[in-house]
């Protein structure tokens, strides 16, 4: 989101600061930034494919510009060799010695890391990326090809421009330009462009930097448009609706209007917490690939890796403490996520998960010889799988609730895999142990999972299902925790739950009894 609002921010200044926009548009900063976001949002809201469209051209237009800038100004460097010579005195004498030198640029070093803004994006992307026809889900070998020359692209150009424009730019724009107030401050290649190319080009410039800032955040809206319905909703993190497009842009264009007005789109102001950010992201890649490389005993890619990784904690750490904000804005981001998340896996904890309920003919076979009254299922936890144990149950659920004493009966065993999972398909398998007819079925929580079965065995065969429980032992508040971290729990009040949230018709959901 920081990406977003601060890209429309600085395109906000580019667009004010331009020498032929009316003078009533200063400090109307606030108001064009929200210009901004709204016109990114219209573009998304138009089709997904529409606002790669727009992006491929900005790009292709803002890089062409700028190497047109590049190739003027390096000349113009080169016809001043005096100017080089300043700039290498100056650099020479003002700190003393090579080692001098080496120290100060360590101490700025982190300053660069606005300089990776939209790199980290990359990955953010990659499900759009066209794989080989071949590629399968478990090994995408021609989407990872792609995104690695994605990257490759992206570092090289970045790198090339980076350098480039770092040297021309200090060689030939005095020094009190670059100061607050400056003509160069915040927009040095624009100065560049007007001083040497003219107003007209200098304009052109201007205009695709503020489409290519302002478009920036596409790259964000894109990532989150791509991570958001893939993995929030399936973990409970995130309402059922998340899943479609349009309401998300609608919710992040919303978000970006409020950290809008909380820093009153200063560029300098969300700087901090969006290098945070990007830097925090580049070292935890830096170390995993490290570790990774590590683990499969690559001595030389651990080393290469893990002395990126060092650089880049070094330069996180340095960022932290020289913007201490940062890091206090992404900690308020990161505890609303959490919060927020918590809060709709709460609500959703009575939902039914279960994408879709297949029942092998084995499960069928067993209801069949049911088929001319209730069903009768008893819920058996599968720890102990002795026939003891079955025995046991059924004895204990024909006593309590009053069932025939030749009452045939299926048990029903949910075998708990991820419990993170919220959205899952549940293969009903039936198995035979000890002379007992047992639908299987893994899942990620019992209650959802045995409501789901039941809810299909009803719509399957037409007769109404019968579930025995009996109650949980332990505190009812600690059961209730089980079950929303751990999937399991107040098994039986849960289940009536789901049931009734599933299906509101009394005489049409299945029966639930406990004791």
């Amino acid at each position: 989101m920081i990406t977003m609002t601060l890209s429309a921010a600085d395109a906000t200044a580019h667009f004010i600061q331009n020498p032929i926009v009316p003078s009533w548009m200063q400090g109307q900063n606030v108001a064009v930034t929200l210009f901004l976001l709204a016109l990114l949002a219209a573009v998304f809201l138009r089709g997904f494919k529409e606002a790669m469209g727009v992006a491929v051209v900005l790009v292709v237009v803002y890089l062409g510009l700028n190497v047109v800038v590049v190739v003027t100004t390096v000349l113009q460097v080169a016809a001043h060799p005096a100017a080089v010579g300043d700039w290498w005195q100056a650099l020479t004498t003002s700190h003393g010695n090579p080692l001098m030198v080496v120290g100060i640029a360590l101490l700025v070093f982190p300053k660069l890391a606005l300089g990776l803004s939209g790199f980290e994006t990359g990955v953010a992307v990659m499900p759009q990326i066209q794989g080989h026809p071949d590629d399968t889900e478990e090994n995408p070998a021609g989407r990872i090809a792609g995104a690695r020359r994605l990257l490759t692209t992206a570092a090289v150009i970045m790198s090339v421009f980076l350098i480039t424009t770092s040297f021309t730019t200090v060689v030939l724009i005095p020094e009190q330009e670059f100061q607050p107030g400056g003509q160069a401050n915040g927009r040095a290649l624009a100065f560049l462009a007007h001083e040497y190319l003219g107003v007209g080009f200098g304009t052109a410039y201007d205009i695709s930097t503020i489409a290519i800032l302002w478009f920036a955040g596409a790259s964000a809206m894109a990532g989150l448009l791509n991570l958001v319905p893939r993995y929030l909703p399936r973990y409970g993190m995130a309402p059922q609706w998340a899943k479609a497009v349009r309401p998300l842009v609608l919710v992040f264009t919303v978000v970006g209007f409020i950290i809008t007005f909380l820093f009153n789109a200063d560029v300098d102001a969300q700087g901090g917490a969006y290098a945070t950010g990007v830097l925090v992201l580049m070292t935890s890649a830096a170390v995993a690939v490290t570790l990774s490389a590590r683990r499969q005993k690559q001595p030389k890619r651990t080393i290469g890796f893990g002395v990126i990784a060092v650089v880049f904690i070094y330069t996180t750490v340095a960022n932290i403490f020289e913007r201490p904000e940062g890091i206090r804005i992404a900690a308020v981001f990161i505890l609303g996520i959490i919060v927020i998340s918590l809060l709709s896996r709460v609500r959703r904890s009575f939902e039914l998960h279960a994408t879709h309920v297949h029942m092998d003919r084995q499960a069928l076979e067993f209801m069949s010889s049911d088929i001319s009254g209730p069903i009768g299922i008893i819920a058996h936890e599968p720890l102990r799988l002795s026939a003891q144990a079955y025995e046991d149950k059924l004895t204990s659920a024909i006593e309590v609730s009053h069932l025939p004493v030749d009452y045939h009966a299926l048990f029903l065993e949910v075998i708990v895999d991820d419990s993170s999972d919220f959205e899952t398909e549940l293969e009903v398998k039936g198995v035979v142990r000890h002379g007992y007819q047992i639908l299987e079925v893994h899942g990620p929580v019992v209650p959802n999972t045995i409501a789901s079965v039941l809810l299909h065995i009803r719509d399957v065969t037409g007769l109404m299902p019968h579930i025995y429980f009996r109650w949980t032992e332990g505190n009812p508040v600690t059961n209730l925790l089980k079950f929303l971290f751990l999937g399991e729990g107040e098994i039986a009040p849960v289940t009536r739950e789901v049931l009734r949230e599933a299906e509101p018709d009394v005489t049409r959901r299945p029966w639930v009894h406990v004791g």
